[in-house]
């Protein structure tokens, strides 16, 4: 009798392991290019927090150096989100077709920093992250978006360049909203550490939520415009979670940008958000960071 009831606890732990493992979202990190020389070791960091939620397998695509890749076929469909790490050549015409046929199917997709400079000319990837930098981008590709100092979301139709920042430096995160399931319990304003402000940032900005925003001050060299920093966009039956932080290692060392990473990856790939807001999450007068090791 007793060997049965070890053989059964045993069996029932087997099974409870593995339903943990086989309830882990799918995770996959687009990199090989990027005029951010960091790229390698930020994917890396990513990859990190993300599997050290226990939520998340993960794995690392890379392109080739230089150029289009005709090689770059990754199955999209294997995977419940896709972060972009990459700024660079166009994907080959095949690939952006799965790729936008993922996300209108319901896959999830994450964009960081540099990624929203891709791919300036290709419309449907303008859609799906509401708003780019730099690549061309200009009033063509649709408004600039922020708040003003009333608190009123504004679509400027101005003419103008897209994308801009002035020097690095600490800023401060002002949620808007505060009942979405990536912002939920956040504070409602907090520090995050140095990193590049994006602003002036422009696209079609279609079913787009701001979430949260920083003031890109003039005294810093910006453009005096409260910059959505945390947005959602839906597109197709797809979920897409953009952060326009993140530039360098230091800046994805903040507690702020990995708890947000986290939380809207989650998101992004099952619409809930269950990862807690950590308790050494920056607050409206102090940084929180904790150093990268591999």
């Amino acid at each position: 009798m007793q060997i049965m009831r070890a053989l059964t606890t045993i069996f029932l732990v087997c099974l409870i392991s593995a339903s943990a493992i086989a309830e882990k979202h799918t995770a996959l990190i687009v990199e090989g290019q990027n005029n951010h020389g960091i790229w390698p070791k930020t994917s890396k960091m990513m990859k990190k927090y993300l599997e050290e939620t226990d939520k998340f397998t993960v794995d690392i695509v890379r392109t080739a150096a230089k150029g289009i890749d005709p090689k770059f076929k990754p199955d999209f469909s294997k995977y419940d989100v896709v972060v972009s790490n990459y700024n660079g050549a166009p994907w080959p015409e095949a690939t952006q077709k799965e790729f936008l046929e993922y996300i209108s199917a319901g896959g999830g997709f994450v964009v960081v920093h540099a990624a929203n400079n891709s791919f300036g000319n290709w419309r449907e990837y303008n859609r799906v992250i509401g708003l780019g930098g730099w690549g061309g981008r200009n009033e063509k590709s649709g408004p600039y978006v922020y708040y003003n100092d009333e608190g009123k979301l504004v679509r400027d139709e101005s003419k103008g360049n897209g994308g801009h920042h002035g020097p690095q430096h600490d800023f401060s995160i002002i949620v808007r909203d505060p009942e979405h399931p990536i912002t939920k319990g956040m504070p409602g304003e907090w520090l995050h550490v140095k990193d590049e402000l994006y602003d002036f940032l422009r696209g079609p900005a279609e079913d787009m939520n701001v979430l949260a925003t920083a003031l890109a001050s003039k005294d810093k060299g910006g453009s005096g415009r409260h910059e959505p920093m945390i947005f959602t966009i839906n597109y197709g039956k797809g979920r897409v979670f953009h952060t326009p932080m993140g530039h360098a290692d230091y800046s994805q060392e903040c507690v702020g940008f990995i708890s947000t990473l986290q939380r809207g990856t989650e998101w992004a790939a099952t619409g809930k958000v269950t990862i807690e807001i950590p308790k050494d999450f920056p607050t409206a007068d102090k940084t929180s960071k904790r150093p990268y090791t591999e």
